[in-house]
């Protein structure tokens, strides 16, 4: 068995994957907390009562607008000090597609999840993923909504704060609050299958890991990222 490490992830990504995962985290708990109408509360009002109680309303606002800040900042550290690997190959990354080879991998993949490896053999297909880069589509297919609807969720998040300490157009103000409400529920709910895949699903563990290390296994990564594998034994040459 080939057991041979590569790196996949440099220190400065795993330091922002993990600071980004916290700010959600945080960002979630405490804007739970600040939902005071038992119509709209997922959780029940018991956890906002809870949290209020606790710290206060107007506290309560502030962690959370400072946490939001601090989300923000660190972002944009991130992307300064390297812009052309950190924002634009990013993003051209997650954002090049090659429709049927993607779909392709994205079908089969979730009839081998869902209903297992025997059926596609009734579509007349087999096991075989078709070949992946840095990002699987699924990655992508999480990547592309989390990564525009954190930009939506700070946008509106600031016209919102900008709104207790200057006059801010009333409707603006209140399509934001509907808009990052939103938002942050359909990221959140990508967040959770994205949590399944990487943390989870026993096969994907070594990319887990990895954003822990920083290194990966050879082998994983010649059979789950073909391509990106062959991209870097070319850039050895």
């Amino acid at each position: 068995m080939n057991n041979k490490m590569i790196q996949r992830h440099i220190k400065p990504a795993i330091f922002i994957h993990w600071f980004n995962a916290a700010c959600w985290l945080l960002l979630l708990v405490t804007g739970l907390g600040l939902i005071k109408n038992p119509a709209l509360t997922p959780v029940g009002m018991w956890w906002p009562n809870t949290l209020q109680n606790l710290v206060g309303g107007g506290e309560l606002l502030f962690i959370h607008v400072t946490i939001g800040i601090i989300w923000i900042v660190g972002y944009l550290v991130f992307i300064l000090m390297n812009p052309k690997e950190h924002l634009f190959k990013y993003t051209r990354e997650i954002l090049t597609v090659s429709p049927v080879r993607d779909l392709l991998w994205l079908f089969k993949k979730m009839v081998i999840l869902t209903l297992g490896e025997q059926m596609l053999k009734r579509f007349g297909m087999d096991s075989q993923l078709p070949e992946q880069g840095f990002y699987n589509f699924g990655q992508k297919f999480f990547a592309v909504p989390a990564t525009f609807g954190g930009v939506v969720i700070a946008v509106t998040g600031i016209i919102m704060t900008l709104s207790k300490f200057m006059y801010v157009n009333t409707a603006l103000v209140q399509w934001s609050i509907l808009i990052h409400f939103v938002v942050v529920g359909l990221v959140f709910a990508g967040l959770l299958i994205h949590i399944y895949m990487a943390a989870l699903l026993k096969e994907e563990r070594p990319a887990f890991f990895s954003m822990f290390t920083g290194m990966i296994p050879e082998s994983f990564v010649k059979h789950h990222n073909k391509l990106w594998y062959e991209e870097q034994m070319e850039l050895k040459r």
